[in-house]
């Protein structure tokens, strides 16, 4: 199936560079581009693209009014296209709580060495993006009307099946999350879809929680303590952006800084955060796994670890020894997830106790830690 995209930029090198980097995938098609906020509106109505990437600074009408008219109006995937300064991540983090589904920066007007990993990027996130949960719903297909007594019948075709789940993905999930034992540390992962799902759940944890949370959200450094910044003011625990070798403390958030890994340091009465680059080969930079894997390795009391929505597999191998461990494990379910794809990857390894809806999140964690 062909995904037909509206480019939104008021810079015509912006929006050339853009439709080449997707139109070198077959499945990927641009119907229309647009220079401002009040011309993709027209676009829209007219092309009823499958997805839109959106700038934000743009004359006539920006990009966050244009999203904001878009969600009113004909809600479906957006995609930014931000840079990477200071206000751009804080318009950015903007775009995603008003509904934009994810981002990509566009660094040196995607002139610089990486426009492969930069094109490659773009057009796996439009791909998935498109066909985010979030826009479409599964629903049980409507009973075929009963034909008039006239009508000569002819059976009709099968249903097409769904891709089986694997042995592990079918085996039955628990409702509930374990209460005993407590656990003492809270390790969240998330990517697509995270920054919004965060914002979701954080707040509704009271200043009460008693163990230290660290969470790896996918984002480029400067993104990170805007980030921290704006869950801070809207949470009654402490969130924070988190620093090398400062010890973790009771109802304190440590969100991974963007661009190094963040492991769990086995120093003080509580551990402590530990920061490095290594390992460099990793997909991803901070990464879930590598987070998890310490944890693992190192904390010697129960744990809680969560895997919200985000492409890709980042977390499923450390969620994996965490419960080999006797970790308490949680995962975004499908229907909520703007992607479904790390929380399948745990899931599909049989690690993992609840598989819950964001709505449900809050409720269970909770419950868990008697809130």
């Amino acid at each position: 199936m062909t995904i037909r995209i509206l480019i939104v930029d008021d810079s015509p090198f912006m929006r050339k560079s853009l439709q080449k980097m997707l139109e070198e995938a077959p499945d990927l098609k641009v119907v229309a581009t647009a220079r401002d906020g009040i011309d993709a509106l027209e676009k829209i109505e007219e092309f009823k693209p499958d997805i839109v990437t959106l700038d934000i600074e743009m004359p006539r009408m920006d990009g966050l009014t244009c999203l904001k008219k878009i969600m009113a109006t004909h809600p479906m995937p957006v995609l930014m296209v931000s840079s990477l300064t200071q206000e751009g991540a804080q318009a950015t983090l903007d775009a995603l709580s008003m509904g934009a589904l994810d981002f990509i920066p566009k660094e040196n007007g995607f002139a610089s060495l990486s426009i492969m990993q930069i094109q490659h990027d773009l057009q796996e996130k439009v791909r998935r993006l498109a066909g985010s949960p979030r826009f479409h719903k599964p629903s049980a297909p409507a009973p075929a009307p009963s034909p008039a007594p006239s009508q000569t019948t002819t059976p009709a075709a099968p249903p097409v099946p769904r891709p089986a789940a694997t042995p592990k993905a079918q085996a039955p999930m628990g409702t509930t999350l374990g209460s005993s034992p407590q656990a003492e540390l809270l390790v969240i992962g998330s990517s697509t879809g995270g920054p919004k799902a965060l914002q979701d759940i954080l707040p509704t944890i009271p200043a009460g929680l008693p163990v230290p949370c660290l969470i790896v959200q996918h984002m480029p450094s400067t993104f990170t303590k805007p980030f921290a910044d704006r869950l801070n003011g809207l949470c009654q625990v402490s969130v924070k952006e988190a620093e090398q070798g400062e010890p973790l403390k009771a109802g304190t958030v440590y969100i991974a800084p963007g661009g190094i890994h963040m492991t769990y340091g086995a120093r003080g009465p509580k551990g402590c955060i530990e920061l490095s680059p290594e390992p460099v080969a990793s997909l991803h930079r901070p990464s879930v796994d590598v987070l998890f894997l310490s944890v693992a390795e190192l904390f010697k009391g129960p744990v809680l670890a969560g895997i919200l929505t985000g492409m890709g597999s980042d977390g499923a191998k450390g969620m994996e020894q965490l419960k080999k461990k006797g970790a308490h494990t949680l995962a975004e379910s499908e229907e909520s997830c703007v992607v479904y794809g790390m929380p399948r990857a745990a899931v599909e390894r049989g690690c993992v106790d609840v598989v819950a809806p964001l709505a449900d999140i809050p409720g269970h964690l909770r419950r868990h830690f008697h809130l």
